[in-house]
């Protein structure tokens, strides 16, 4: 198959090279040239314009940093550049009502659309072994899959436009909740006079489990390896959490929902990726206590 792939940052890079990988042609466009270059090694087709990289596709990927970049590439770069009959896949983290807007007026251009967030970060993206939660119709679905389960190990139909990254930012929020409650109990407990380790091997088998306890350990050399042995670099940056955060957070209002516990985690992340630490993965915001 034919595919554009807009957006060669950390993630979408390491994406558009599993689609090469894959046995697709991959047609990539970049504003940074160093992105483009990585993705010419990669075996990618690159284009200087986003508007002639989707000419002639079958589909089009996009992994771009916010909503209003989605909105305004769609809109002016893909919607009658590329074929009518194309099918979409915006994998960005964006707020829902950009991923239902964007995804209607694909619609009425002619296209079939999903939003397609990930879970997973740069480890994942490389090895193709992201999960896909997809918002869109039965049929734009159906389309779609085929070509994430190329760059994924989990791709699940949410709902319809939107529910892709309605599940992404509740997920994240939780996320950020149980992050830093592992963080706190993992440090009370040192400062009570118990042993890390000890502390992980009992929590990590009882009560106290959870993903960023037992698959992500925030405290150096306790539990498993994660990017607290790398000095907190690598993983899922503080600053994209926080983006994740803000957009859950603008979500809950919208929505009318009581976060009380995720609005804390909201400030939280704001005064430490304001510290400076926004490069750090999120788990360094054990180093606050």
């Amino acid at each position: 198959m034919k595919i554009a792939f807009i957006g060669l940052g950390n993630m979408g890079g390491g994406m558009a090279a599993n689609l090469v990988k894959a046995g697709h042609t991959v047609s990539a466009f970049d504003l940074s040239e160093d992105a483009l270059a990585l993705a010419k090694a990669n075996g990618c087709e690159t284009f200087t314009a986003a508007s002639e990289a989707v000419a002639g596709v079958e589909a089009v990927v996009s992994m771009l940093p916010n909503g209003a970049i989605v909105k305004s590439v769609y809109t002016k770069e893909v919607f009658g550049n590329a074929p009518k009959g194309a099918v979409f896949l915006d994998c960005s983290t964006i707020d829902v009502e950009t991923a239902k807007d964007v995804n209607e007026q694909a619609t009425k251009a002619g296209y079939e659309m999903v939003d397609a967030p990930v879970s997973g970060g740069i480890a994942a993206a490389n090895g193709g072994t992201l999960t896909f939660m997809v918002g869109g119709t039965k049929s734009a679905f159906e389309r779609a899959e085929p070509i994430l389960q190329d760059m994924g190990k989990a791709v699940i139909h949410a709902g319809d436009a939107g529910a892709g990254q309605t599940a992404k930012i509740c997920n994240n929020m939780l996320l950020a909740v149980h992050m830093i409650g592992t963080c706190e109990a993992m440090r009370m407990a040192q400062n009570l006079g118990l042993d890390p380790q000890t502390f992980y091997e009992i929590s990590s088998q009882s009560s106290g489990y959870n993903w960023s306890l037992n698959a992500y350990t925030p405290m150096p050399d306790t539990g498993v390896e994660s990017p607290a042995d790398n000095g907190y670099q690598g993983g899922f940056a503080t600053a994209l959490m926080l983006k994740d955060l803000r957009l859950a957070m603008e979500a809950a209002e919208k929505s009318d929902s009581a976060v009380p516990l995720s609005a804390r985690a909201a400030n939280l992340y704001e005064s430490f990726d304001g510290a400076g630490n926004g490069a750090l993965d999120f788990s360094a915001i054990i180093k606050t206590y």
